[in-house]
Order: C-alpha cells, then sequence, then structure tokens
C-alpha cells in the first residue's frame, strides 16, 4: 500500500514474485471501506481482507480527516486478523516527532533536549532554556524538508512569529555539534540489515539534501541502539538516524517507520528490497514457494 508506481514498488514487486509469490499495489488514496458490504476494505481490484500481508510503504500527505480515515482503516484491518507492515501503531509513533522523543527519553536512549509548545512566547523561552541554539523541525516531515538551524534571537522570535500564523507545533531540539557526518541504519525484524553515512558541508546531511552516501560498519553499541529504538516504537521495518556528537556521544536523531532506502542502497551491497521481502514471509508464517505456487498469495484464492 502507497502512494503510486514507482522505484521501491518495483524494487518490492520484483523481490516478492522472484520468490514465488504475488503482491497487488493498491494506491492508499485509492482506499475503499465498506460496512455491511464487501469487501470490507479495499478497491475495485483488491480486497485487502483477503491478504495475509499488507506492508504500508508510503502514506502521502492530506487533509486531517484523510489521515484518520487512512489510519483508523489500517486499525480495522489488523483488528480482523490481517499482519499489517508497519503496523498502525508504530506508524502513529513515529510520524509525530514528539511522541517519539518521548518514547525515546522514557526508554532511557540518548537522544537530544527537545521542547514541544504552541506558542511563540513559550517557543523563546525553549530557544534560551535550550543555549540559544536550536534546529526547529515540523512536527511531521521528512527528508529535511522544513527544518531550520536558529542562532539569533531576533531571527528566533520572527520565525515563531510566521510560525504562530500557521497555528503551528513548536518543535526545538538542542543543535548537536558534530563533524558533518551522521548514520542512517535500516533495521528489518530487529536487524540492521545495511547502514551508511552521510556526509555534508551543510549542518543537515540528508541524501534528499544534498548528502553524499558512503557505506560504513556500525559497532555493537551502535547496532544495538538501532535495534532497540525500532522496537521502543514497535517498528518491524525503520530507517534509524543516529548522529555521532563531536564530543563523541552517541545520539538518537529520528526512527521513520515508513522509510525510504534509494539512497542507502547506492550505499549497501545488501538488497534491501529481498530483506523485506523474507521478512513478509517470516511474519506471513510462510516459506519461499516452490515450483512457481504461491504461498504469500490471497488467502481466499484456490
Amino acid at each position: 500500500m502507497g502512494a503510486s508506481p514507482g522505484w521501491h514498488a518495483e524494487q518490492l514487486q520484483q523481490a516478492i514474485q522472484a520468490r514465488g509469490h504475488s503482491c497487488t499495489l493498491l494506491p492508499i488514496t485509492q482506499l475503499n471501506a465498506r460496512v455491511g458490504l464487501s469487501p470490507r476494505l479495499g478497491s475495485l481490484t483488491a480486497d485487502l481482507d483477503s491478504f495475509d500481508v499488507v506492508l504500508v510503504r508510503f502514506i502521502p500527505a492530506g487533509s486531517l480527516e484523510q489521515i484518520v480515515f487512512r489510519m483508523d482503516a489500517l486499525h480495522l484491518l489488523e483488528s480482523r486478523g490481517v499482519r499489517v507492515v508497519n503496523r498502525p501503531k508504530a506508524i502513529e509513533r513515529t510520524v509525530d516527532k514528539f511522541y517519539t522523543s518521548g518514547l525515546l527519553e522514557q526508554a532511557g536512549l540518548p537522544t537530544p533536549r527537545t521542547v514541544v509548545c504552541e506558542t511563540s512566547a513559550d517557543a523563546l523561552k525553549a530557544f534560551t532554556a535550550l543555549g540559544g541554539d536550536v534546529v526547529v523541525k515540523p512536527l511531521f516531515g521528512a527528508m529535511g524538508l522544513g527544518i531550520v538551524r536558529i542562532e539569533d534571537r531576533d531571527l528566533a522570535y520572527r520565525v515563531f512569529k510566521a510560525l504562530e500564523l500557521e497555528k503551528a507545533v513548536y518543535y526545538l531540539q538542542e543543535t548537536i555539534p558534530h563533524n558533518g557526518c551522521d548514520i542512517r541504519a535500516f533495521v528489518i525484524g530487529g536487524r540492521v540489515v545495511a547502514a551508511m553515512e552521510r556526509v555534508s558541508d551543510d549542518w543537515r546531511t540528508n541524501v534528499a539534501r544534498g548528502g553524499q552516501a558512503r557505506p560504513c560498519r556500525l559497532t555493537p553499541e551502535q547496532t544495538e541502539l538501532c535495534r532497540r529504538a525500532a522496537e521502543v516504537v514497535g517498528a518491524d521495518y525503520a530507517g534509524v538516524d543516529l548522529l555521532p556528537a563531536a564530543d563523541g556521544r552517541l545520539y538518537l536523531i529520528e526512527v521513520n517507520s515508513i522509510p525510504g532506502w534509494k539512497g542507502l542502497q547506492t550505499a549497501s551491497p545488501v538488497n534491501i528490497a529481498e530483506e523485506m521481502a523474507a521478512y513478509l514471509e517470516t511474519v506471513a508464517g510462510q516459506q519461499p514457494a516452490k515450483n512457481g505456487h504461491p504461498l504469500l498469495a490471497r488467502r481466499l484464492d484456490p
């Protein structure tokens, strides 16, 4: 389930079909739900209740009503016994940066000091409390879009007033000095299957923002942090961002429960789509199909 055909969908389809299974791509914007009618959830060509596994690959932006409808549909699907990856609860925990940060901190995992508030006056107080050098992020966002670093109080005042007009929630994190490099690890089923360093001359290192990807081997400490972060939010698969600080400390910056891996794939010899397909077999209680007979197909197929 995603947005539309693209690189990730093609990679997944090839990997799943190569293992002898069948799959269908359903754009989430074409989702239809019915009460008292059949099929209860799906589209004209797909009955989601008949599938062994539904992989949530992408949830596009939408209105509050659209997002609530999509998540409610996933919750209902899961309650009827269809395995959803990632589970809707995990998606809700990670799409909201505040929720993620709070869960990481409560679990005793290292994450930057953060203040979340609703007024520009409180945001200005937080700017001072966090040392006068903060990173302001949208509560919901990805690929480094909308992130601003503020080191000047007058600029902070203007930015916070502008955000107030949008009725935004302020999410402020202390700036962590680093050496122009962070780590993105890809966790599937409690294992780190691939990782890369993202290097940039800018304080932002996202590949989508111009950062360069290069292979890296994680230390046991880094591996365990990534595994624990995915576990805390309840994610079957996740993109976990680590930031090695200039003073040697290690911080968890983000846990993404619907991560892309196109940039990571350029830096890793591991075929990530194949790892995903193998994991889907595991959660479905299946083994690779033999002689072309699909095992990860619709349950209602003869």
